[in-house]
């Protein structure tokens, strides 16, 4: 018997997974009609270099989302691996063994989440909770609370180009592409998605769950620590407040680009990529519309509850026809 609400339900779901497309092109539209500059070329490029840093940590976070985790600590985890990389670089270290100690506390950063998740069974919330807390005060034990400004050549690599392209720009792209081959390429990636779909039955299978979720903690702690050095080279400093609730526009991004809240769906591209510039479009629209100040933090958790409203809303039409 066909059933009379299918074709609604169908027009929905398209809508639903192309939602952050659509919101995207509203936002643009609404912008440029209040302000000319907001479509210039340089402006534009200037969006998608902010958007590098929250786009490389949403894409670590787009990887703990499927597997139905969550990881907070990422903006203390970008704290932690830039005021490392700061001492480094103020102690007359290289610059290149500056960012790869970096990189490499993030990954042990995550890998400290993943041993309390996987061996000590603390669910993600709490454990990562708390490496948010620890992770911060351990930042500002590192800076002793006190700014660090960086040479001008760290501020070079986030001026710099390749070809005519932005370095962070390219650092994004390549980590949205290594992110996307390995979710649709690799066992690993089909892995991620049957854990996030249910664990139990991928237990059933034969499936390490404890090794896959171990290193998906530690890939994004990687990613948060790459984020916080984009971030670094663009603002050039660390500030005792470096990386202060970019865990929260990381889940934003990554569920306003179809990553479900609760594992199993979700894409890096174009959906991660998407729902970064889209938060990021917000910020510099409201900049360049002279916005109050005020009001930023109103829109981040507009973004934000539209995020979850669309996952949510997703995910009973996925029930409904489930049970039809």
């Amino acid at each position: 018997m066909n059933d009379p609400l299918q074709p609604r339900r169908r027009w929905t779901r398209v809508l639903l997974d192309h939602s952050s497309t659509l919101l995207f092109v509203c936002v643009v539209v609404l912008l440029g009609s209040l302000s000319s500059k907001f479509l210039e070329p340089r402006n534009l490029i200037n969006i998608l270099v902010q958007s590098s840093s929250i786009g490389v940590a949403a894409v670590g976070m787009t990887l703990v989302l499927l597997t139905a985790g969550v990881d907070l600590s990422v903006g203390s985890v970008m704290f932690i691996a830039v005021a490392v990389a700061g001492k480094m670089i103020f102690g007359d270290w290289p610059l290149a063994v500056g960012f790869l100690t970096a990189a490499f506390v993030g990954a042990v950063c995550g890998a400290l989440n993943g041993l309390f998740i996987t061996w000590l069974r603390v669910i993600p919330f709490i454990a990562t909770l708390a490496m948010l807390f620890a992770g911060r005060g351990f930042g500002l034990w590192i800076t002793q609370t006190r700014a660090m400004n960086m040479p001008e050549e760290v501020i070079r690599l986030g001026t710099g180009r390749l070809f005519g392209v932005p370095l962070p720009v390219i650092v994004l792209i390549l980590v949205c592409v290594a992110a996307h081959v390995m979710l649709t390429r690799t066992p690993l990636g089909r892995h991620i998605y049957a854990i996030g779909n249910h664990p139990d039955a991928a237990r059933k299978a034969g499936l390490p769950v404890r090794r896959i979720l171990f290193v998906v903690y530690v890939l994004c702690g990687l990613c948060a620590a790459l984020s916080g050095l984009i971030a670094l080279t663009q603002t050039g400093a660390v500030s005792p407040s470096f990386g202060q609730q970019r865990e929260f526009a990381a889940i934003a991004a990554a569920v306003l680009g179809g990553t479900s809240l609760f594992g199993g769906r979700g894409s890096v591209l174009p959906g991660t990529l998407m729902g970064a510039v889209l938060i990021q479009t917000v910020e510099n629209g409201l900049v360049i519309v002279n916005a109050d100040p005020y009001i930023y933090p109103l829109a981040t958790s507009g973004i934000i509850f539209i995020a979850v409203l669309l996952d949510s809303t997703r995910r009973r039409l996925r029930a409904a026809e489930g049970n039809v």
